[in-house]
């Protein structure tokens, strides 16, 4: 039996391709962010374990690749942010500004 998703077009997205549109249905789909249950890991092409959240439109499943800089975007979501910007534009959806602890020297 098939099912309805079996015909949609697949893409990977990785954050540096992350646009509005993309971003508001993450935030639609999981507003209150998403967990561990609802990431799908798999390898990509190059044998690379791949960690990434589903959001479907009608023609389109998107894996967005899960990362530190996808949780603080969702996290400080804003549509206001994005007015001035096209839907498909991803220049429009800049990383937050993250420290990372772990970096740090001590």
């Amino acid at each position: 039996m098939k099912h309805r998703n079996d015909n949609l077009k697949r893409v990977i997205v990785d954050f540096k391709k992350l646009t509005p549109e993309i971003l508001a249905l993450l935030v639609a789909k999981y507003p209150d962010g998403y967990d561990d249950d609802q990431i799908i890991s798999f390898k990509n092409q190059h044998n690379e374990l791949i960690e990434a959240v589903e959001v479907i439109t009608e023609d389109t499943k998107y894996l967005v690749k899960v990362s530190t800089k996808l949780e603080v975007t969702m996290e400080n979501y804003d549509v206001d942010d994005y007015e001035d910007f096209e839907d498909d534009d991803p220049e429009a959806v800049q990383p937050p500004d993250i420290v990372d602890e772990d970096s740090e020297e001590d």
